[in-house]
This record gives structure tokens, C-alpha cells and sequence, in this order.
């Protein structure tokens, strides 16, 4: 087995689910290979056992890159899986395991390739900030929030920084194999939703019902059509794909697109509007006792440039009986696309595989990108990746059976190779 899928295999064997024990036993193994290559990494915890690694490799401009990945992955149960999620198993070409794909197999790639560096005298263009964080898989109370404000000296000179969600195959139905790169993603409005009435009997009519408000006011929230809204980003990557399929994109029509184009749609399916999706709901003890309080939570997303539409809307459709408080609020961030940083991601890919059509892309979810973007530093979604059109990637996220193929980690290390060699 190769290096880089060694790595993989071995740091999934980690079980660093979220919540759970923490990272540390993940983040003393990264700070192991760092230093087996003469890199000197530094390992902090922000609480028992939430641990992050940190380390600067110098290059040839003091101006830094960071590239950041986390260690903790997702809840997993084992019986509904092909193998064990944690088992690191590697079969039919592939890694299997959780974090595969999000995104032990991407921090594998960082840390092959600067071993192989250490081995051949290779220094980077750049300064290079490694970070292998905890908690992303949270709120990043415990990884790169901690990191950005109790450690900011260890970023210093850090203008951008290269993480997950981007930068993979996706196939078109030509043919054509389209990578995204990632330029922003939506921002995080995790609320907790609370309605107050009168507690009676059960058997009574009710004179305030707490239950029923919040209800209504999550009913009126999962009917609620948000508008279309095209950010630069997304409207980019419309016309691009017009161009990559020799047909435009109807923008009048971008559902239908979307469901038409498959895999190629799902690149932009979520990232024309807002969204509000209850998840969580609970209240009362007893079924002939009507609860004085009720509560639910909502995961809300919003575009970049949209958070104060957002937060209007929702205010009007909770209702002035319920009361929203955040359990996590940031900022949808954004990179430039018509940036030389921009260009250079673009021509690794396509240096290793010719037939590579780059296009830049907004990200549906959230990344530790936020974080590190209210230190200043524009995050782009690269993590290079050539993958079978068989396998469903997106599904892989939060999954079962995720895995990623050798070949594509192997892809992965050398496109990075030609982006941050000198």
C-alpha cells in the first residue's frame, strides 16, 4: 500500500467521532508523522482531549498559505455498513471508512506530500500553515474557532487558505469531467426555537398553547418558498456549465436543471437560495398535561451577501409568540474567483489531468473556512480529488460506505505537488 492511503487506512482506524471522546489520539499520530519529517508541530487542546495540530513549514516568500483539515467525523453504525467504518479497510481500489471522504483522506494527501518533500529537499513557493483541527463537525468551538482567536500568532502572514469541498470530479453527461472550486459557501444560522403558552389539563381547552404556536410557526417555515438569488459566485458557475455542456443553463428554470443534470446539478441545487429546515422538536412529560413551553431547533443557511434577508424572513414567519436564539451563528465567507490564487488552483488541475474543466462553485454547507475568515484569510474549497462517475460522492458525506478510491488520493497528492512546490 502507498503512503498516502497507509496514512488514510490508519487515521480512520481513529474513532474520532463527534460527539464522542475527542481527537487526541488522531492529532498525537498527526503530530508523529510531522515530526518523523523533521516538521515541528504544535499540539494544543482547547478542552480535555479536543486536540489540534499546528505547524509552519517555511518557504520561499514569508507571505503563508494555510491549508487546514479536521480530524473529527461523524456518528456511524456499524451494521449498516459493507465493513466496519472504522476499520480502515482497503478494497476494490479503495480506503473505506469514516472520514474517508470528510476528510481524513484529504489530510492524508497534506501529509504524504510534505513527508515526500522532507525525503527530497522540496521547499514550497510559499509559507505553508498546516492545521489538523478539531470539532469542524460541530459548531469549531473546540478546533478552529479556538485556533483563530487563542492561537492567532500561528497564522501569521496567512492571506488564503485551501480546505475541503472542492476541487473533485464530477461527470458531466458529455463526458466532460468538471471540477469545482469552491469561492464561498453559505453561512450558518442554527437556531433554537421557543414557544410559551399556559399549562393545563389535557382534557380542557387550551387558552395559549405553546405546542400549537411552534407548530404553526414551523409549518409556516417548511412551507416557505425562499427566492432565487444568484451570487456572482453561483451565477458564474451557471455560465461556465453552459459552456462545459454546449448548452445554456435556463435560469428561469434552475429547478428542473438541477433535477435534469444530476450529479452536475447538485452543484448548484442549494445554492440558489436560502433555506430553514426544522430538525429538532420536543415538548411536554405527560399526554393529559398540555406543556406550558415548547421547543424545536432549525438549521438555517444563507447565501453570501443575504444574512439580513434571512433573518427578516424567519422573524416573520416565527410570529411574535416565538422567540429564536442562535446555537451557532457565522457568516457566509467568500473568495475572489478573478484572482491570481484562483488561476493557479484551476491550472494545477488541469496540469495533471488535461481534460479537467474547472469552474468555480459555491458550498451548500458550512466549513471551518468561517472561522478562519474572520481572521482574514479568503478560504477556497480545494481538495483535488479524480473520481469513478460510479461512485456517489455527495452521498458519501455523512454516509454509509463512504470511502475514496487510492487512485483519486494519489491524484490528489500530486496536483497539490504541482500547486505548492517550489
Amino acid at each position: 500500500m502507498n503512503e498516502v492511503a497507509q496514512i488514510c487506512s490508519d487515521l480512520i482506524r481513529f474513532d474520532t467521532t463527534n460527539p464522542g471522546s475527542g481527537e487526541r489520539p488522531a492529532a498525537e499520530h498527526v503530530a508523529e508523522l510531522l515530526t518523523d519529517a523533521g516538521i515541528e508541530p504544535v499540539v494544543f487542546e482547547s478542552a480535555e482531549r479536543r486536540t489540534s495540530v499546528v505547524a509552519r513549514i517555511p518557504g520561499d516568500s514569508p507571505e503563508a498559505l494555510l491549508i487546514h483539515g479536521h480530524l473529527d467525523v461523524v456518528p456511524a453504525e456499524p451494521a449498516d455498513w459493507r465493513v466496519h467504518p472504522f476499520s480502515g479497510e482497503v478494497a476494490d481500489g479503495c480506503v473505506w471508512g469514516r472520514g474517508a471522504v470528510d476528510m481524513k483522506g484529504t489530510v492524508s494527501m497534506t501529509l504524504a506530500l510534505v513527508r515526500d518533500w522532507a525525503r527530497r529537499g522540496v521547499r514550497p513557493k510559499r509559507d505553508l500553515v498546516l492545521a489538523f483541527l478539531a470539532d469542524e463537525e460541530a459548531t469549531g468551538e473546540y478546533g478552529a474557532r479556538y485556533a483563530a482567536t487563542r492561537h492567532r500568532e500561528l497564522f501569521e502572514g496567512c492571506t488564503e487558505a485551501i480546505s475541503e469541498s472542492g476541487g473533485y470530479s464530477v461527470q458531466a453527461p458529455s463526458g466532460a469531467r468538471i471540477y469545482p472550486v469552491a469561492v464561498g459557501e453559505r453561512g450558518t444560522a442554527w437556531m433554537r426555537l421557543t414557544a410559551t403558552g399556559v399549562a393545563g389539563h389535557g382534557s380542557k381547552p387550551p387558552k395559549d398553547s405553546a405546542v400549537a404556536e411552534l407548530c404553526h410557526a414551523l409549518s409556516r417555515i417548511a412551507a416557505h418558498r425562499w427566492p432565487v438569488r444568484l451570487t456572482p459566485g453561483v451565477a458564474a458557475l451557471l455560465n461556465e456549465l453552459g459552456d462545459v455542456l454546449g448548452e445554456p443553463i435556463d435560469l428561469d428554470r434552475l429547478e428542473e436543471e438541477a433535477e435534469r443534470l444530476g450529479s452536475v446539478g447538485a452543484l448548484f441545487s442549494a445554492q440558489i437560495r436560502n433555506s430553514a429546515n426544522p430538525t429538532m422538536l420536543e415538548a411536554g412529560y405527560k399526554v393529559n398535561v398540555i406543556p406550558g413551553t415548547a421547543t424545536a431547533h432549525v438549521d438555517g443557511r444563507f447565501l453570501p451577501g443575504y444574512r439580513e434577508e434571512f433573518l427578516e424572513t424567519i422573524d416573520r414567519l416565527l410570529g411574535p409568540k416565538v422567540t429564536r436564539e442562535f446555537v451557532s451563528f457565522e457568516d457566509a465567507p467568500s473568495a475572489p474567483l478573478d484572482a491570481p490564487f484562483f488561476d493557479r488552483l484551476c491550472d494545477a488541475l488541469v496540469a495533471e489531468d488535461p481534460a479537467a474543466r474547472p469552474v468555480p462553485y459555491v458550498m451548500s454547507g458550512g466549513t471551518d473556512a468561517k472561522s478562519f475568515a474572520d481572521i482574514g484569510i479568503r478560504g477556497y474549497g480545494f481538495a483535488p480529488l479524480m473520481l469513478s462517475p460510479e461512485l456517489d460522492y455527495y452521498g458519501m458525506f455523512h454516509g454509509v460506505d463512504e470511502r475514496v478510491p487510492v487512485e483519486g488520493l494519489e491524484f490528489g497528492v500530486r496536483v497539490l505537488d504541482r500547486l505548492l512546490a517550489a
